[in-house]
């Protein structure tokens, strides 16, 4: 991920917009009656969110415009890549979860991966309007955030998309794997 002065560089900046237009113009049905020139108004109205998208995009997110909230004025971003993020894979749930591991222990967690990059993980429920979209996870899973009752219990669920359903399932919240990763959103 970038350093920690959390401002793009002007060439990181253009690259990044260049790569979102280019994405969203290519994704059309997942942004249905949206204009891309509202949303680069806004993209360039808070450079803090700019940042956040970077971090979603070096980490091989994909971001893209999933829809816009008619009460807050917000444009939602979902990371859109085929499979669950490259750049968050082999990662456990959260800190409490890193910090109980005696041996092996994962570079990161979900939860604060997601906080350093500035963004939320995914609901089940946001990941279920994903895959509204299109089929995404068919090889690889994702970090979903829970209810507090199950983490209580040391546990954390994650999704995929196998049989064209959403399979929903729970792991101990300490356990990391090379397939899977976590899916962010943020709003604009």
């Amino acid at each position: 991920m970038s350093n920690g002065n959390k401002v793009l560089s002007l060439e990181q900046r253009e690259e990044l917009l260049s790569s979102l237009k280019l994405r969203f113009e290519k994704n059309m049905h997942r942004h249905q009656d949206l204009e891309w020139n509202d949303v680069q108004a806004k993209l360039e109205a808070n450079p803090e969110k700019l940042w956040s998208l970077h971090e979603m995009e070096v980490t091989e997110g994909e971001p893209d415009v999933v829809g816009y909230d008619e009460k807050t004025g917000e444009y939602l971003f979902y990371d859109c890549s085929a499979e669950s993020p490259k750049g968050r894979r082999s990662i456990c749930y959260d800190r409490e979860a890193l910090e109980s591991r005696k041996k092996h222990k994962p570079e990161n967690s979900a939860i604060d991966m997601a906080n350093e990059m500035g963004i939320e993980m995914l609901t089940e429920e946001q990941y279920r309007e994903l895959q509204e979209l299109e089929s995404f996870d068919k090889k690889t899973s994702s970090w979903v955030q829970m209810p507090a009752n199950i983490r209580k219990l040391g546990g954390a669920i994650f999704c995929d998309w196998r049989y064209d359903t959403v399979f929903v399932y729970h792991n101990g919240a300490d356990s990391y794997y090379a397939a899977r990763g976590f899916r962010g959103s943020l709003r604009v």
